[in-house]
Order: structure tokens, then C-alpha cells, then sequence
């Protein structure tokens, strides 16, 4: 088992016992003791659990937004297939703002060759569109939040409300037609709420887990997307509601 997939096994694992011994992760992932001490100390720096002697509790509460760094390889490939389908949307030419979260990260890495205007809400995209060949990269003001590298507050708002855009991809922590886009973080949320407000169209990516899930801060309701692109796993029953609400969904 490769350690990505280990390390969200034992994250789940734990998360749903409350806590659990080394002697029963390394049972349950079949490999050995030792191997699972140093996932342990690997996902305690990385503020998901906590260590204690001979065992490791979790620090993440039901509804509480998993680190940045796990959620980057928890699937890839699907954000991959989706982030490809985000560009084949987008014209040349374009002026495009791209919000935080991983699966927008992978939207900015597939514009490295576009040629484009592009605006990244995050440090992680930024880096990505850094040096790129083509796309001519704008960059916001704000205030980083610390994992995430989102770009949030007043100078980031101000910069959105200074430009107008083509499209805005939107990331989100739960999306469907009953409850809207909504995020964990209430400044994730007031810039996501921006950057809609920026452009002239919303596309609104998500995989299929989120369509299941309902988050603290509404940001904008069904409605206010003009597409959704997501895995073909998606929810079939949340496909065909979005799409009653004038949401075009594609699935890949």
C-alpha cells in the first residue's frame, strides 16, 4: 500500500474510533509497527492527529476541513480529469480568476500553457502559474491562512472588485441544490462570494463527496453557478437537481 493511502486509512480510521493503538493500525493496515510509528509522527506534524504513547487520537472534529497537504493526493486523479475538462471550457484570450483548494490547484496547473489572464486566490496556484510560459499571471493582495495559502480579507476582496472576468472556478467544501456552494471558513466564503460577483460566468468544481456535504458558511446558492464539473462517481439524484436549477453539469 503506498503511504498516501495508508495515511488516510489510519486518519479514517482513527477519526472514527476517537483513538487507536499502534498494534491496531498495524493490523489493520497490515504492515508493521515501526511503519505505522512514523506515519504517526508524519500526520501529528501535519496537525491531523495526536501522538500519545503507544497509540495516536484525532484532532479533527465532524465537519472540520482536513489539512491541505492530505487533501492534495486524496483523489487525484479525478481532480485531474476535472481540472482538464475546466480548460478545455475556457477560451484563448480569456480573463479567468481560479480559487483556492486542491482541486483548483490542479485547474491552474493545466493552464501552464494557455494563453490566458490569469488570477490564482491562493499561494499554492500562484506558484504553479509562476514561470509558466504562457498565461499572464495577475496576483491579489490578502492575507494567507496558514495550510491552505488562501488569499483572504479586505485586500483580496478589493482586488476582485477592481476587475471583471470572463470566469471565475470556483472550489467549494459542499455543494448541492437544496443547500447551496457553502465553505468551512467564513473569509473563504465572503471571497468566493467575490470572485463570483467578477465574472461573467461561474464554473463550480467539485468531486463527488462534496455533493453529501453541507458546510458552515453559505456562500451562494445553486443557482448562481452556470456549470459544475465533476466525476462521473458523482451522485446522479444531485446531477439531475442541479440541473433543474439551471446548473449545466458535467461529469468526467
Amino acid at each position: 500500500m503506498a503511504s498516501v493511502d495508508r495515511h488516510q486509512q489510519i486518519i479514517d480510521a482513527v477519526r472514527r474510533a476517537g483513538q487507536l493503538s499502534v498494534a491496531e493500525l498495524a493490523e489493520l493496515t497490515s504492515t508493521s509497527e515501526m511503519t505505522i510509528r512514523r506515519d504517526l509522527e508524519v500526520l501529528a506534524e501535519q496537525g491531523v492527529l495526536e501522538r500519545y504513547r503507544g497509540g495516536a487520537r484525532s484532532l479533527l472534529l465532524r465537519g472540520e476541513e482536513p489539512p491541505f497537504a492530505l487533501r492534495a493526493h486524496d483523489g487525484l486523479e479525478v481532480k485531474q480529469r476535472i481540472a482538464a475538462a475546466v480548460a478545455d471550457m475556457l477560451a484563448d484570450g480569456e480573463a479567468v480568476v481560479i480559487d483556492s483548494g486542491t482541486t483548483c490547484l490542479e485547474v491552474a496547473r493545466a493552464l501552464t500553457h494557455r494563453r490566458l489572464t490569469v488570477m490564482p486566490l491562493s499561494l499554492h496556484a500562484a506558484n504553479a502559474l509562476a514561470g509558466a510560459p504562457q498565461p499572464r499571471l495577475l496576483l491579489p493582495g490578502g492575507e494567507p491562512r496558514p495550510g491552505e495559502l488562501a488569499l483572504t480579507g479586505p485586500l483580496a476582496e478589493a482586488s476582485l472588485a477592481a476587475l471583471r472576468f470572463d470566469t471565475a472556478v470556483i472550489g467549494c467544501c459542499g455543494l448541492n441544490a437544496a443547500n447551496g456552494l457553502t465553505a468551512y471558513d467564513l473569509a473563504d466564503a465572503a471571497i468566493k462570494r467575490a470572485a463570483m460577483a467578477s465574472a461573467r460566468r461561474v464554473i463550480a468544481v467539485a468531486e463527488a463527496a462534496k455533493f453529501s456535504r453541507t458546510a458552515l458558511a453559505f456562500v451562494a446558492p445553486a443557482s448562481a453557478l452556470h456549470a459544475v464539473v465533476t466525476g462521473d462517481d458523482a451522485p446522479r439524484d444531485e446531477a439531475d437537481a442541479l440541473h433543474a436549477a439551471g446548473v449545466v453539469v458535467r461529469r468526467v
